[in-house]
């Protein structure tokens, strides 16, 4: 029997870095409890609509939004598509004036004379305004985009109108700067607004200027830009930085539909940094999906996005239909402040969004991190590797710790820290499980040792090996606790890869404790290249063969469904539990700890109690490893709040436990019922 040695000093810088971890960690629990104010935000032209679909006053439909809950509402760049449906500013095309004048339409003489000398182009458009002030705001617009040489101021009669050089369909879709009149309405309904300012072509400094002229003396929570770019890019981000530090104005970041990082626009991760990341996430529910979904459906899941996702501004969409025995205006209303209610019995505030400070933790925390992370990779060496003398592990453990230290104490070392994280997440469960086959080696197996006994095993096992594990998660939330990762600016990357090589870690310390072809003799294993020959040349029957390929296809698909990234889809029933364990649990356990890795934890001990073939055994080895692996990399969602999911892997561990405990259970009344049956056959034989 191969013995491994555990090296001490290893150990003992394993548990100064937890100690380090936990020190940051809990610095991270109190930023991100200091940052619980979430936004519930519309967009203005959406209540405008409700108001026109319920026949109501725009101000009654405002008051209602205003008591259910509603803080702020968006309000985008006008266009002449809008300008021209409230009458307040008009675009007409040239050749549509032509034919009013041809036809007998055109009654006004003003305009009957410019048509009459010439004036009127029919491929130019003609701007006319109603509202001086719309009229005003919409000329200095069309100058900073257009140019003076697209634009030719006429008078009509005493009428000034705007000749502009454009395509009229184009023309009418075109982004006219943020208007003031909807900005102070707003304001005087008692809300926030949220300015969706775009970009300007060829932009310069008096461009942005006007787009904060605007802004003076509106009450503003946040700005989200509209469009592939923010406003100033791509050369003048720092300006409008300025502009935005100076109005004391949060950066709102759209989360992306596939709920990894934002949407993509380009300087948002510049003017974020230049803010010091004063800026709040963002998540509206997708239009095609809101339908479907149920009111409570919907309002679970805002609560679950606000406390998983670090989500601060909820931008809601109005429901089209109304529900039974409601208009829709009732809906609506009752749709918006449950919402509310549903926040706040979760411990938030509602205002306008919050944002984290810009929180850094350590660098000498993180060095004492990064020496216990070289010290558990060496651990595992010599864990594998029984010729791997002392003096050569405390070489490798010096030549590892000097390449991971410096960059952390000349203040740089992100990736370095990226690295450790990796390590740790894949490393530390396998720590948990090598710890666990060490400990099963000396226990005598026997098909009659005492079920009680079995238990308690499992209850300390599964307690000792995920503490074990969990000291992975304590590492990696302290190696990469900031302020970007929180705001997953800066992400985990390597989450399938921590899907994966846990397995493989714990498989080749399995051979090398335990011979799978061997039931007689399991604790002297061939080598490992040996076993794995003896796999390769194994004579298969048909029906482990599709056992085999049924196992390859649930390890594909368990591999897609990890991480941000949309991969296998979820089936219907799956959704189903998914929710319903969401209501049951502050924190819903993941699946692959409860249906799988912590009950293949208890099965595995007893299968090495009870004498179960090893190869059965090997497998149990691994689905246990899947639940050590999913808890640890629980915490590389780092926008997850560190409470949250401390509480999920908790939940996973008792209740997976629980889950366990009944499986055995049943399996040892099976074992009774089956051992009775054939004592009695055997009796009546005789």
């Amino acid at each position: 029997m191969k013995v491994f040695n555990y090296n001490r000093w290893f150990m003992i810088l394993i548990v100064i870095g937890l100690m380090a971890g936990l020190f940051i960690s809990f610095q991270r629990y109190h930023v991100e409890q200091s940052n619980k104010t979430i936004e519930l935000a519309l967009d203005y032209e959406d209540l405008l609509k409700l108001a026109e679909d319920e026949g109501l006053p725009p101000s009654e439909v405002l008051a209602e939004a205003r008591n259910a809950g509603i803080t702020s509402l968006a309000v985008y760049e006008t266009t002449f598509k809008k300008l021209n449906a409230n009458g307040k500013v008009s675009a007409t095309a040239g050749s549509e004036i032509l034919q009013q004048y041809h036809n007998g339409a055109l009654s006004d003489p003003a305009w009957r004379e410019m048509v009459k000398e010439g004036k009127i182009i029919g491929t130019d458009v003609y701007v006319t305004g109603n509202d001086k002030q719309s009229f005003k705001e919409v000329e200095q617009d069309l100058y900073l985009r257009l140019g003076d040489q697209r634009i030719n101021p006429l008078m009509v009669g005493e009428e000034k109108v705007l000749a502009v050089k454009a395509n009229y369909e184009d023309f009418l879709k075109m982004n006219l700067g943020m208007p003031t009149d909807e900005m102070k309405a707003v304001n005087a309904a008692g809300f926030y607004v949220i300015a969706r300012p775009s970009n300007y072509k060829n932009v310069n400094k008096e461009k942005i200027d006007e787009v904060f002229n605007r802004l003076n003396g509106i009450k503003v929570s946040d700005i989200i830009f509209s469009g592939p770019q923010t406003l100033g890019a791509p050369k003048l981000i720092d300006y409008t930085v300025e502009k935005m530090k100076k109005y004391n104005i949060t950066l709102g970041m759209i989360e992306n539909i596939t709920q990894l990082q934002f949407y993509p626009q380009k300087g948002l991760i510049d003017i974020a940094k230049g803010l010091n990341y004063k800026a709040a996430r963002l998540y509206a529910i997708p239009k095609g999906e809101q339908p479907k979904l149920k009111m409570a459906d919907a309002v679970e899941r805002w609560s679950n996005t606000d406390e998983e996702r670090n989500i601060r501004i909820d931008l809601l969409r109005p429901y089209d239909k109304s529900a039974p025995g409601m208009s829709l205006m009732e809906t609506n209303m009752r749709y918006f402040s449950d919402v509310r209610n549903k926040l706040e019995a979760k411990g938030f505030k509602i205002g306008p969004a919050s944002s984290f400070t810009d929180y850094t933790a350590s660098y000498l925390l993180r060095i004492i991190m990064m020496l216990g992370v070289c010290a558990a990779g060496v651990l595992y060496l010599s864990l594998i590797i029984p010729e791997f003398k002392m003096k050569y592990q405390y070489l490798l453990f010096a030549v590892t710790a000097i390449i991971c230290v410096i960059p952390l104490a000349i203040g740089h070392g992100n990736k370095i820290r990226l690295l450790g994280a990796l390590v740790s997440a894949n490393i530390f469960p396998a720590l948990a499980m090598i710890w666990i086959l060490e400990k099963l080696k000396t226990k005598n197996r026997s098909r009659d040792i005492n079920f009680g006994k079995v238990i308690l095993f499992c209850a300390g096992g599964i307690i000792i090996a995920s503490i074990i594990s969990l000291t992975g998660a304590v590492y990696i939330s302290g190696l990469l606790s900031d302020v970007r990762y929180f705001l997953e600016i800066d992400i985990f990357r390597g989450i399938k890869l921590t899907f994966v090589l846990p397995l493989i870690l714990v498989g080749i310390a399995l051979c090398l404790r335990y011979n799978i072809f061997d039931d007689e003799n399991p604790l002297l294993p061939m080598g490992l290249c040996e076993q794995i020959r003896h796999l390769l040349n194994m004579k298969i029957l048909v029906k482990t063969l599709m056992v085999f390929l049924f196992l390859l296809a649930a390890l594909v698909v368990f591999i897609e469904r990890s991480g941000h990234t949309a991969g296998f889809p979820v089936p219907g029933f799956e959704l189903k539990i998914r929710a319903f364990l969401e209501k049951a649990f502050f924190a819903r356990p993941r699946s692959k700890e409860l249906f799988i890795g912590h009950p293949a934890f208890f099965m595995m001990i007893m299968a090495w109690f009870r004498k179960w073939p090893v190869f059965i055994f090997g497998i149990l080895v691994f689905g246990a490893t899947i639940g050590q692996g999913s808890m640890v990399e629980t915490f590389a969602h780092m926008r997850t709040p560190v409470y949250m999911s401390v509480m999920r892997g908790f939940d996973g561990i008792i209740w997976g436990s629980i889950l366990g405990f009944v499986i055995l259970l049943f399996l040892e009344l099976w074992r009774y019922i089956s051992s009775s049956t054939e004592r009695r056959k055997n009796a009546g034989n005789e």
